[in-house]
């Protein structure tokens, strides 16, 4: 018998999900329907926590230390620096930094690695609320997604776009937990739907 996969899933926030149950995450949501699929797939091993930046989820692999290989490797990372303010020029080397550790997680192969685009918080109420420029947040995410996206691009790593289902949708109160800034399982499921086609194809050349 074929042992069952493993799968990595890095981020922050929107990857450990707050304010949900451990099976609503996405990740979780992921390998619950890869198995449905008929994919023997491990339960993901998850190193996220809310609040980090790319910096702290740096420091936290390092305390983690998983050992790979991983069959297949998620990162989502980066709200926490546009929220504290760090200029898109210095996101660009901390993820670049990231993802190189991801790829050394799936034994090197950036076929195995998918990257998820940051959702756009300022739609959500907390955002409104927040006393800061909306459009600024908007704005300022979509040059860290670009960055994000070249930088994968470069290295021959799947990036699937959430940015637009989120900001479609990620401001609906249906899609919030009570702080008017997660979101509920619904919203994960948008996500997990997209990285769905992604992961399946990644696995299927592992």
């Amino acid at each position: 018998m074929t042992a069952p996969r493993r799968y990595l899933a890095l981020g922050d926030s929107y990857t450990i999900g707050e304010g949900i149950a451990a099976e609503d995450r996405w990740p979780v949501q992921l390998a619950d329907a890869l198995r449905n699929e008929g994919i023997a797939l491990d339960a993901p091993e998850v190193i996220a926590t809310t609040g980090w930046t790319t910096d702290e989820l740096d420091a936290a692999i390092d305390a983690a230390a998983p050992v790979g290989p991983f069959d297949l490797v998620s990162l989502l990372i980066g709200v926490n620096d546009q929220y504290r303010g760090r200029d898109v020029a210095l996101y660009g080397p901390a993820f670049s930094a990231l993802l190189d550790r991801a790829t050394g997680f799936a034994g090197g192969d950036a076929a195995r690695v998918f990257v998820l685009a940051i959702p756009d918080w300022g739609v959500t109420p907390f955002g409104a609320h927040s006393g800061r420029d909306v459009a600024a947040i908007a704005r300022e995410l979509d040059a860290y997604n670009a960055a994000a996206a070249a930088i994968c691009a470069a290295h021959g790593v799947a990036f699937v776009d959430i940015a637009a289902v989120s900001r479609a949708q990620g401001g609906e109160a249906e899609m919030l937990a009570d702080d008017g800034l997660h979101p509920l399982a619904a919203l994960h499921t948008e996500w997990m739907q997209l990285a769905l086609p992604v992961a399946r194809g990644l696995l299927s050349r592992a």
